[in-house]
């Protein structure tokens, strides 16, 4: 069998590479999302301020969804302080060093504030911290003084200072104090160094946020087996080894679980399109074998054997495609990678895992993909007579089969149902739900696209003129008597049409949206931030509020909030970013509030979105379990119920509520609303220069439906677009190349009869012009019910929003690649002598 399968795949090279190119392309799509799936489970953070820790005791970064993944939870939190001196009695343990971290930066002459190497929310220390640095190299005298500090020489060099000079300090929010600064140490992350008892001073409270122990050599082991029966029931975690990244940085941390979301999300898309192109891949590779396998049936193969046949011949292919294409899907998933890091969803510092997981996973599923694909397309041809399989087997069935058309019907009217999601669910994944229709009405289209075409062939034979010219007759024969094999190509071309429409308009009208939501509900004209010093100033705000022309401010800042909440009696979580407002923040927001009043967030409540409302059960007056970003189970009472969810998120949190449950504990931004006059921006510009650190900056930022105003997860599915299309595209035409080379002897065939190359060509064009014609038709019909349902949900009219550009240069695109892949093998079959042709062995 295997003998005879190579045998055969020699003369079918044309087809079997289009095979093989779809197989190759899988390979390395699926590969690709493999590995960012596994990364985002076992990637870790590499350590850096706890490098010199052995065990590490902390509280639990993450939230255990029942029977789910858990949950990275980037707010830091807190482990009591007297827990330092009791796990320095543990046995084995050498040092026992209670880490606390807030806001810090160090602010030069100008009043510019100098970039540190860690992050300003956490960037100021104990000295006790170096405790947890391995061989720190100390220039200078410890910190022992309130007025002394310590810097790391990263910070020191941008500064340009040295031990002795006096330096300026933001801290916690409060105002530049001066320091002299005693050392400077050169390690990775130290950060900002200050006496202990006056860091504890700063972060104002009695916890730390994690336990470090160093331990005598060799006893790692049994100091950590003893802190977990130490800490054991009290909510905390202990953890060693290469663990100790993901507790150094909980907020990069959390960018893993992006990685899981973002793979899930692929999955689905990928793995529909990569079936749809290799079953037709292999439907094309073994239409072109019907007349042998339709001998071998009539010389006694079995239908089992001729499965077989099909299967191993398709196997060996895609065999060798595997191998480069595995291989490339790791070169792909690095490139996605430096992707997300440019567009800041992953932080630099999370690398991929690169193991043989995905590249097996890859193998087996392809494998037995190919195996089905491959024995489906040769079931007709093995369960036929002999005698009817070698009839057929220069022609198509007369007559297209009837389950497979209401198949196929009953698809494309399931996914018409499920375009009108947007109508129901004004969200993220109401939208998802659009790109889907979409492309299950494709395939739907592929199951009853024979009958379809047959029809519109037989309709324009009876519309021909009786003086048609010969090309255009020869068309319209070839579109009636081999309608599957047009209608493989038509829908092939259609869902590249309709993917790319349907994903790429669904991702830019929720941006649309998302900032109509975003600009009609900012009643502010400025935004106050400080960046650079993890939080704003304490007295920022009432700054602000003194200033000549200003009418309004109020802080806004946003957190990370997991809600657990039933739908249908099954228990679901959602984890999302969350605001953080004050009673007043209805001066400078409009969230379009239905019910309740946002001045009534105060204590434990919160606001929510109607949708919200409406699926969890959070109706106002209704009180809501939530797990704030550090952990903390809270409830809390709905006071108001918004309907701008889309634009400001499902939850808004109390000022009061949120308070000791963020890692900064400091607001993160001021919005502004002015009286619109010249002198109240002048005066906004100059109470941000009085304060170190501060930058105005304007709430509306230009045009909200350009690419430079995207959210990073735009960018990146622009990305998945462009990669998905170029696959398609290249699968496409191989098919098509392999369609055309087979019909060698087609053309043969004409030419002895009299038939010119000139007029074949004309034919073969008006083909291709069918077929692109065809595709881009059904392509925007397909797309425009999901399309402007998803309009009328989001935007309140019946189209969406995105570039005009975007469906005429996709229909020359579709137009280019019928022509040349029809054009140029014609122009080989006719450059060969139609008698040669047809002594070729097929």
């Amino acid at each position: 069998m295997l003998h005879l399968a190579v045998r055969m795949a020699g003369h079918r090279i044309a087809a079997l590479l289009a095979v093989a190119c779809a197989v190759l392309g899988g390979a390395a799509l699926i590969t690709a999302t493999g590995v960012l799936a596994e990364s985002g489970l076992r990637s870790q953070l590499p350590t850096d301020r706890l490098a010199g820790a052995d065990v590490v005791v902390s509280t639990d970064q993450n939230y255990h969804p029942a029977g789910d993944l858990p949950i990275a939870l980037p707010e830091r939190g807190t482990v009591p302080a007297k827990l330092v001196g009791e796990l320095s009695q543990l046995p084995g343990v050498t040092k026992a060093v209670g880490d606390v971290g807030f806001p810090a930066a160090l602010v030069d002459a100008r009043g510019r504030v100098v970039p540190s190497s860690e992050e300003p929310q956490t960037a100021g220390h104990g000295w006790s911290s170096t405790g947890l640095l391995t061989d720190p190299k100390v220039q200078g005298d410890a910190p022992t003084r309130s007025g002394e500090v310590a810097v790391d020489s990263a910070t020191a060099r941008a500064a340009g200072v040295r031990v002795g000079d006096r330096v300026r300090i933001v801290a916690v929010g409060r105002p530049a104090a001066d320091y002299r600064l005693s050392a400077v140490v050169d390690a990775p992350g130290a950060g900002i160094l200050f006496a202990d008892t006056t860091a504890r001073h700063l972060s104002g409270s009695a916890t730390v946020d994690l336990v470090a122990l160093r331990t005598e050599p060799g006893a790692e082991d049994e100091v950590a087996a003893a802190a977990r029966e130490k800490v054991r029931g009290a909510g905390l975690t202990v953890t060693t080894g290469a663990d100790r990244g993901d507790i150094e940085s909980p907020g990069a941390g959390a960018a893993r679980s992006l990685l899981i979301l973002l793979a899930g999300s692929l999955a689905g898309i990928v793995l529909l399109i990569i079936g749809f192109v290799m079953a037709s891949a292999l439907a094309v590779a073994v239409a072109g074998q019907r007349r042998d396998l339709a001998l071998m049936r009539a010389v006694g193969a079995t239908p089992k054997q001729i499965r077989r046949l099909a299967a191993t011949q398709a196997t060996l292919i895609s065999g060798v495609a595997l191998v480069p294409g595995v291989a490339l899907g790791y070169l792909l998933a690095g490139q996605f990678r430096d992707l997300l890091v440019d567009r800041g969803v992953l932080p630099q510092s999370l690398p991929l895992t690169l193991s043989p997981i995905p590249a097996v996973a890859t193998v087996l599923l392809l494998a037995g993909a190919v195996q089905v694909s491959a024995r489906g397309a040769a079931w007709r041809t093995s369960r036929m007579p002999a005698t009817e399989a070698v009839a057929e087997s220069r022609s198509e069935p007369r007559t297209p089969s009837k389950l497979r058309t209401n198949a196929g019907l009953l698809l494309i009217v399931a996914a018409t149902a499920l375009s009108a999601m947007p109508l129901l669910s004004r969200t993220v994944l109401g939208a998802t739900a659009t790109s889907l229709a979409g492309i299950l009405g494709a395939i739907g289209l592929a199951l009853a696209g024979p009958a379809l075409v047959k029809g519109l062939g037989n309709t324009a034979a009876r519309r021909l003129r009786p003086g048609v010219s010969a090309p255009t007759w020869l068309a319209v024969s070839n579109i009636r008597g081999y309608a599957m094999r047009l209608a493989g190509v038509v829908s092939a071309l259609a869902m590249a049409v309709v993917f790319v429409l349907t994903y790429t308009f669904a991702q830019t009208t929720v941006m649309a949206a998302t900032a109509d939501d975003v600009s009609d509900g900012t009643l502010a004209q400025h935004r106050l931030t400080a960046p650079g010093l993890g939080g704003l100033p304490s007295d920022a705000l009432t700054a602000v509020r003194d200033t000549d022309g200003v009418t309004a401010a109020a802080p806004v800042s946003s957190t990370t909030v997991v809600w657990p909440y039933k739908m249908f009696g099954e228990d679901e979580v959602e984890s999302g970013t969350a605001m953080i407002l004050t009673p007043d923040a209805g001066s400078v927001l409009d969230l379009d509030v239905r019910d309740g009043d946002l001045d009534r967030l105060t204590g434990n409540t919160v606001a929510v979105s109607s949708e919200a409302a409406r699926t969890r059960g959070a109706e106002l007056g209704r009180t809501v379990r939530l797990v704030l970003g550090d952990g903390t189970p809270v409830t809390a009472r709905v006071v108001a119920v918004y309907e701008r969810g889309l634009g400001f998120g499902s939850v808004a949190l109390s000022h009061d509520l949120a308070r000791n449950h963020t890692t900064a504990g400091l607001d993160q931004s001021v919005l502004v609303r002015t009286d619109g006059t010249e002198a109240a921006e002048r005066g906004l510009a100059a109470t941000a220069a009085a304060h170190p650190g501060l930058l105005v900056e304007p709430t509306d930022t230009g045009d909200a439906d350009g690419l430079d105003e995207a959210p990073p997860e735009v960018w990146v599915n622009l990305a998945v677009i462009v990669v998905l299309l170029g696959y398609l595209l290249l699968s496409i035409a191989n098919k098509l190349v392999a369609t055309t080379a087979q019909r060698r002897n087609e053309i043969a065939t004409l030419r002895l009869n009299g038939t010119t190359p000139r007029q074949i060509l004309a034919m073969m064009r008006r083909e291709a012009a069918v077929i692109a014609t065809a595709a881009v038709t059904t392509g925007v019909l397909l797309s425009a019910v999901p399309l402007a349902l998803l309009g009328i949900g989001f935007l309140n009219h019946p189209w969406p929003a995105g570039p005009a550009w975007l469906l005429p240069g996709l229909a020359a695109l579709v137009v280019c690649t019928a022509f040349l892949t029809v054009e140029l093998p014609t122009r080989q079959a006719l450059r060969t002598a139609p008698a040669d042709a047809l002594s070729v062995r097929e």
